[in-house]
């Protein structure tokens, strides 16, 4: 299953979309603008798990993306 999760980098002045905890994938200068596009890379991608994390890295939302 891939895992998506939409973070803050370290001032939280961007959102990045990162698959597998690893490098991110792309960055997003708001947080709805990472949030849609990382729903896209896990509906695309299924089967997949989206994460959002807070400013603090806590999750505030998961989603499972099925076939």
């Amino acid at each position: 299953m891939n895992m998506y999760s939409v973070v803050p980098n370290a001032n939280v002045s961007a959102w990045l979309v990162k698959l597998e905890n690893v490098a991110p994938e792309k960055e997003y200068k708001s947080e709805d603008e990472a949030i849609t596009a990382a729903k896209q890379m896990a509906e695309e991608n299924k089967p997949s798990m989206l994460k959002v994390m807070d400013k603090n890295h806590n999750v505030v939302s998961e989603e499972r993306y099925l076939d």
